[in-house]
């Protein structure tokens, strides 16, 4: 029972979380951004984590756990806020969506796609297609198709490396660690990237990197990581399959972003080839064992 409720707060809050995103980049530099909601994030999660007594990981794996904060949270993150400086929050989940596609790919080696695992992938690159393809003389930001890409596949990556290497410490104790992490990379990377204001601080913007830190980082990262542990990669995955739902919606009523035939084609295409990667045959399609996080 307590695996759903982690996974409906992560299907739920994260696809909010594209629509607070591109209100926080009104004001704040992608890594602007990671500084001031993971610092926010780990003081939060590794004072809750202190209150619990939670015990600390073991040091061989503050490596590990330091990795998977730089590629997920210093890595995948500022590449989603970076493109949703030039792309609809609702086109950035709908790739996001490609993150159980990637899951699966990355564990081929020993729990090989199939026949339909390989349709499936197909089936998605095409759906990307149909989404970056000029249409009217509109083309999508280079830059940000190329962001909008990578971050899945750097989450994926960091979230296998995490499940593989990390098996102790606390799970608020262990989010905190890779917040902060990510707040460090932000710290130091955002005075070479543009500071961590590109525009005048506004209300809406503050709000809305309070709400990232509080609700996306310190309860949907934490229900991530605890759901990583429940459940077997392809299955965890499909969250990424109502992210976009939620984001499109929240988009379209508060942000006004268009989303038109073209979109939803993709979408559906794209979401259609994630289910048929996860229908494959269960034994292609199980998780590897002893995987952990």
């Amino acid at each position: 029972m307590l695996a759903w409720i982690a996974y409906l707060t992560v299907a739920i809050v994260w696809g909010s979380t594209y629509m607070a995103i591109a209100m926080g980049v009104e004001s704040f530099t992608p890594y602007g951004m990671v500084a001031a909601r993971f610092t926010v994030a780990a003081v939060l999660a590794l004072g809750l984590g202190r209150l619990r007594r939670e015990p600390w990981p073991p040091k061989r794996e503050w490596i590990h756990i330091a990795v998977v904060g730089a590629l997920l949270l210093g890595g995948s993150n500022p590449l989603v806020s970076w493109a949703e400086l030039y792309v609809s929050s609702g086109l950035v989940a709908v790739m996001g969506a490609l993150v159980p596609l990637w899951l699966a790919v990355f564990s081929a080696t020993k729990e090989p796609l199939g026949p339909k695992g390989w349709a499936g992938l197909a089936l998605g690159l095409a759906g990307v297609a149909v989404l970056v393809w000029p249409s009217g003389g509109v083309r999508i930001h280079t830059g940000g198709l190329i962001a909008m890409v990578a971050a899945p596949l750097i989450w994926s990556w960091g979230t296998l490396h995490g499940k593989r290497h990390i098996h102790g410490g606390g799970l608020l104790t262990n989010v905190g660690l890779q917040m902060a992490t990510a707040a460090l990379i932000g710290l130091l990377v955002a005075p070479l990237t543009g500071g961590l204001l590109r525009a005048p601080l506004t209300h809406r913007a503050l709000l809305a990197v309070l709400y990232l830190a509080l609700f996306g980082s310190v309860l949907a990262f934490s229900a991530y990581i605890y759901l990583a542990k429940a459940w077997p990669p392809a299955k965890m995955g499909t969250y990424a399959y109502l992210n976009p739902l939620v984001a499109v919606l929240l988009g379209s009523l508060i942000l006004h972003e268009a989303f038109g035939p073209r979109e939803i084609l993709g979408m559906a295409v794209i979401l259609a080839a994630v289910a048929l990667v996860q229908l494959r045959p269960k034994a292609a399609a199980s998780a590897p064992e002893g995987a952990d996080v």
